[in-house]
């Protein structure tokens, strides 16, 4: 019994007609390949991720990062400043009272006047804001009287 000796197929080499047929339409387009490959490329590095156009951006981003510091750094020191006054200084202190707490001395009064009725008040259709009550003395020894009527005590 003969047995038939099975031999695998090997690939051939390529036909030296479609080499030379490779390598002449590579002489023939280089140039317009390359071309494009420029063209992409140069479109790469203008809108990419990494390009031109984000470099700009994110050097916005960080201008604007800067001066959000900037303004925050003085605004602190502004605060510090404040704290360090309402620490040291009994007229800021005693400015704060007054106009932002409406405390007043014993013997003092405080009127509060309405604003009046008209182009500058609130907008048309808006509610009038309530009358303020009147604060307390700072003492707690003021005067029980109408805060609306001028008395000296």
């Amino acid at each position: 019994m003969a047995h038939a000796v099975k031999h695998k197929h090997q690939p051939q080499p390529l036909s030296p007609s479609f080499a030379a047929h490779a390598a002449s339409f590579l002489r023939q387009n280089l140039t317009w390949l390359l071309g494009a490959a420029l063209a992409l490329l140069l479109l790469q590095d203008i809108f990419g991720t990494h390009g031109l156009i984000a470099m700009h951006r994110s050097q916005q981003e960080a201008q604007q990062v800067q001066q959000e510091i900037s303004r925050l750094d003085e605004e602190n020191r502004r605060l510090q400043e404040s704290v360090q006054s309402l620490k040291s200084d009994p007229a800021a202190i005693e400015r704060i009272a007054r106009e932002e707490m409406g405390l007043a001395k014993p013997g003092e009064y405080i009127f509060k006047i309405a604003p009046r009725s008209g182009a500058n008040s609130a907008p048309a259709g808006a509610a009038a804001p309530p009358a303020p009550a009147v604060p307390p003395a700072w003492s707690g020894s003021a005067p029980a009287s109408n805060p609306n009527t001028s008395q000296k005590p």
